[in-house]
């Protein structure tokens, strides 16, 4: 039944465009009004760069030297060398290169950006990912597909057999071979393999110089004042800070003055590009010269020039370059020049665009009423017409606002500042005004400034270009190369081509696609090892030292332990020494195993010993081996107890049959009380003595002995080696009793 209905709805929605398309006039469905014609609205900014950095334009096998402010687009490559660092601002996202590191744009419009990464490190902030957007990376093994904002890190191996990507936050999925595994914020995953992918998956660790080096870079982005002036998505706002100062003015509300020297004009330091589909394009020397000269409007307040950006709850668009020319498209004489266009007032692409397109790129670079656009737009698009009439420009007639260079000068990317020429106010005045100049771009157009470096530079290693990719997304197909434009460039001079004359230039059949890039076949969810990520690891491994190991304390006992009972000597045995209270561990040494030979006789009873007051953990010494000697007596120490297998389990013994009970009274200054180690078996037993007398700082004070003399209704036996003899029978009683009548 839903597929019904679908169909149903898909069959009135066909038939409805056809109706239209026959009822509309022709004039409306002007072929100059097709969005299909419409470029991106977004370009890469080659913000940054230090080191060796290698540009290719597309449509040119050519690599030359990088210049900064260069807009960069789909086909374009960028190579960064031992050494150097570069940066592309994108206003939703940044993409930052390491060293060694090569990249190229397959595909950049206003809802995807698919990157190839070759060989090399990528650090990607994703800023805003809106529901229809696509962001994907693309290396010689996997397709990595960003799947929310976040901070991600793609290192492609020199030899192109692993990917290894790592996601500060965010979130995204891995691609290849029929495999998908998903990522999420605080992993770093390696994917190895290319006929096979496998995942090993562990936690992310800590940053590197590259890592802080991108994060120092976020943070002029995230903290730039300019931000509370503009809109988010004008690329390049952060350099303004350090350049120039905002003021508020009555007529135009936020204005930035740039801190530049007299005589200054926008403008009139940089060169012009030829860049597909946009055509000429300005690229300005400063390092601040981006969002000024691609977003917004110039004025100048009071004898010096500002810029007024657009609005800033509306996203911006970018322009090539935000100019009229003088001339009537053929400039003055041999000469081309332009002035830059002031607040309120429209600019008129250059390219074929749409009439939504037209409102867009005005609307959200100045304040102008959408009528006036609309107006504009028939005018100069519907009715193809190069010039503009019946507009006043309040910057023509600035004094030094126009700059003019030959034609030469200006079609071979070279300095305008270098080759400019004067041209008085009569001139100016009496001059048309058009939206673009009539000069056919040259190869030197495309390669920039730099042209000059080609060949000279140093570019990415044969393998590197030559290897195959991984995509997810299909790419549009490769830029038609630029000598095969120049012809049907020439008949419209200064005038890219649009997309349905481009495609008549392609190569048929598979020659238009990239041979360097294989599509994914569709990924099932796959499962990763799993690695050891530090905080899994049991804590007790980096601190429990091995249990051979001598004088390595333990972790010491807790509170509350009960308190063993010491063990008791074996018959014919001596027993050691009485020690002192102390703190000190029972070293695990050779002389803590085989105690001095300088024991007294084992005539001590037993004692049974009470809890100290705080409950201190009891340690136990370590067992004598046999035919061991009693261990002398040890001072007080704080050193720990060793961890030993004797000290661990003493020997349980018999008392000997001698001995009298003895009590131990509390500890004063809550020691731990030692337990002696057990005699050796091997003793012999000597005849009982009393306890020798202690020195004064002996803790432990003995009770009563039981040799005191009995009650007197008790006679004890005269005199007897042993204080408990055998009990005396009844007959030996009553001979006795004879005896003394």
């Amino acid at each position: 039944m839903t597929k019904r209905i679908m169909k149903l709805v898909w069959r009135n929605t066909v038939f409805a465009l056809l109706l239209s398309t026959i009822v509309l006039p022709v004039g409306a469905t002007a072929q100059n009004d097709d969005p299909q014609d419409d470029p991106p609205t977004r370009v890469a900014r080659l913000g940054y760069m230090e080191g060796s950095v290698s540009f290719q334009p597309a449509g040119v096998d050519d690599w030359v030297q990088a210049v900064p402010n260069r807009p960069m687009t789909t086909g374009d490559k960028l190579w960064a060398d031992r050494g150097s660092r570069a940066e592309l601002q994108l206003g939703a996202a940044v993409i930052r290169l390491s060293e060694n590191t090569g990249i190229s744009f397959l595909n950049l419009d206003d809802h995807t950006v698919q990157i190839q990464l070759s060989s090399g490190t990528i650090n990607v902030r994703v800023r805003r990912l809106d529901q229809d957007d696509s962001f994907e990376v693309d290396t010689p093994n996997l397709a990595f597909s960003v799947s929310e904002p976040g901070n991600y890190r793609l290192n492609a191996s020199e030899d192109g057999t692993y990917t290894v990507a790592s996601l500060r936050d965010g979130g995204g999925q891995a691609t290849g071979n029929g495999q998908t595994y998903t990522l999420h914020a605080g992993q770093r995953a390696t994917f190895s393999g290319t006929d096979s992918l496998n995942a090993d998956i562990e936690d992310i660790g800590g940053p590197d110089p590259f890592d802080n080096w991108a994060y120092a870079r976020d943070q002029r982005y995230d903290q730039s004042p300019s931000a509370h002036y503009l809109s988010r998505d004008v690329v390049g706002y952060e350099d303004l800070d350090d350049h120039g100062d905002w003021r508020d003015d009555s007529n135009y509300g936020h204005v930035w003055f740039p801190r530049a020297e007299a005589g200054w004009a926008p403008y009139h330091s940089g060169h012009w590009d030829w860049i597909q589909p946009w055509g000429y394009t300005w690229v300005d020397d400063t390092s601040w010269g981006y969002a000024p000269f691609h977003y917004g409007r110039w004025v100048t307040i009071g004898g010096r020039w500002g810029w007024v950006a657009g609005p800033v709850e509306v996203r911006a668009v970018y322009a090539p370059a935000l100019v009229v020319f003088i001339g009537g498209g053929g400039g003055i004489g041999a000469n081309v020049a332009w002035f830059p266009l002031g607040p309120r007032e429209v600019y008129v692409p250059p390219y074929q665009v749409s009439r939504n397109y037209m409102n867009r790129v005005n609307v959200s670079n100045t304040t102008v009423n959408v009528t006036t656009v609309t107006n504009v737009y028939n005018t100069t698009i519907i009715n193809k017409s190069t010039t503009i009439t019946n507009v006043t420009y309040v910057n023509k007639n600035v004094q030094g606002a126009v700059m003019a260079v030959p034609q030469r000068t200006f079609a071979s990317a070279q300095p305008v500042a270098r080759s400019a020429v004067a041209i008085n106010m009569q001139q100016i005045a009496s001059a048309p005004v058009s939206a673009r100049v009539a000069v056919a771009p040259t190869r030197e157009s495309v390669l920039g400034a730099n042209a000059s470096t080609a060949n000279h530079v140093t570019a990415p290693p044969a393998a590197v270009l030559s290897r195959q990719v991984i995509a997810k997304q299909t790419p549009p197909p490769l830029p038609v190369p630029f000598a095969k434009q120049q012809q049907a460039l020439a008949a419209h001079p200064g005038q890219p081509l649009p997309k349905s004359e481009l495609q008549t230039l392609r190569p048929s059949g598979n020659e238009a696609a990239h041979a360097a890039v294989k599509l994914a076949p569709p990924g099932k969810a796959a499962t990763p090892t799993i690695g050891h990520p530090p905080n899994l690891r049991p804590a007790t491994q980096a601190i429990q030292p091995p249990a051979a190991q001598p004088n390595r304390p333990v972790s010491p006992a807790p509170i509350n332990r009960p308190v063993m009972n010491p063990p008791t000597p074996t018959p014919e045995t001596k027993p050691p020494v009485e020690q002192m209270p102390t703190n000190r561990p029972q070293p695990s040494s050779p002389q803590a195993v085989h105690p001095e030979p300088n024991a007294p006789p084992a005539a001590q009873p037993n004692r049974t010993v009470t809890p100290v007051p705080n409950n201190p953990p009891v340690v136990k010494p370590p067992t004598p081996t046999p035919e061991a000697k009693p261990p002398v007596e040890q001072m007080p120490t704080n050193r720990p107890q060793p961890s030993s297998p004797q000290a661990a389990h003493p020997q349980p013994t018999a008392p000997p049959a001698a001995q009298p009970n003895r009590t131990v009274t509390p500890v004063p200054n809550n020691r731990p009380v030692m337990k002696p180690p057990t005699p050796t078996p091997a003793a012999k037993l000597p005849a009982a003595q009393p306890p020798s007398s202690r020195p004064e700082t002996k803790p432990i004070q003995p009770t009563p002995q039981p040799q005191k003399p009995p009650p007197a209704a008790v006679k004890p036996a005269p005199t007897s080696p042993h204080p408990q003899a055998k009990p005396k029978t009844p007959e030996q009683k009553k001979q006795e009793e004879e005896q003394k009548k």
